[in-house]
């Protein structure tokens, strides 16, 4: 199933660590060509000089997903270097948890930049050349947040998760015959997601994560989806920790 990956242009965003710097490597390792994107470009570069040591093909570009001329021209970047794009993985994103009674709309609006927006203006950079060119795949990070509401204090985050897997279907409803779509839905993973709670709920959090897989765990499901042959479309997976059970 590798001949699946080997060759494709593949941009990950949010790819200096967590899921998005372990889907890269394992990429990479399968032939794929990585470009990943994210604010923090010294660990980018760290990424990429790890694919290169091991033979493989990668570049780094500083993104900061809210901002949409700068999604726009990121993707016009990497198709002037690669020559195309084949696969975009909606990966960046935020967890700050916190009961909605603390009424932080600061972090609400965070959210909805990043989790949501983030992903639709990856999207609306991408979409009209998989139309233009009749293929491509776009795969969006959810959460099984985005299909369990996880609360208290996961209220919001759990509205842009729900949004993320009914956008992800909406679109594979209109674009489907040409371009393939898949909803990740990961539970608790490690990465630096969970760092991102620093109110009174940071304790819970990081005690919640401890049951946490590795990403390379979802890594491979994005692999997985990833490598079907052009006429297989997988739409949605779910993937969480044994000990997790909701």
């Amino acid at each position: 199933m590798t001949k699946g990956i080997e060759g494709k242009v593949v941009l990950i965003t949010g790819g200096s660590t967590g899921i998005g710097a372990e889907t890269a490597r394992l990429l990479a390792e399968r032939g794929a060509k990585v470009a990943i994107a994210a604010r923090r470009k010294d660990r980018l570069d760290e990424v990429v000089a790890d694919i290169a040591s091991s033979g493989g093909t990668a570049r780094s570009y500083a993104l900061d997903v809210t901002d949409k001329s700068a999604v726009q021209s990121v993707v016009a970047a990497i198709i002037a270097d690669f020559g195309r794009l084949d696969v975009l993985i909606n990966n960046a994103g935020l967890m700050p948890i916190r009961p909605m009674a603390e009424v932080n709309t600061d972090e609400w609006d965070q959210m909805i930049d990043v989790n949501l927006k983030g992903t639709l203006y990856g999207i609306a950079a991408a979409l009209p050349g998989f139309l233009e060119q009749g293929s491509g795949h776009i795969i969006n990070l959810s959460s099984v947040a985005g299909i369990k509401v996880f609360a208290p204090g996961g209220t919001v985050y759990s509205g842009t998760k729900f949004a993320v897997s009914a956008i992800s279907e909406g679109l594979r409803q209109e674009v489907g015959e040409k371009v393939r779509v898949t909803s990740i839905e990961p539970g608790a993973v490690e990465s630096d997601l969970k760092f991102t709670t620093s109110g009174t709920a940071a304790e819970t959090v990081l005690d919640f994560y401890k049951q946490a897989i590795p990403a390379a765990s979802v890594a491979r499901a994005i692999a997985f989806a990833v490598e079907q042959p052009d006429d297989v479309d997988i739409n949605a997976i779910v993937i969480r920790p044994t000990a997790q059970q909701f």
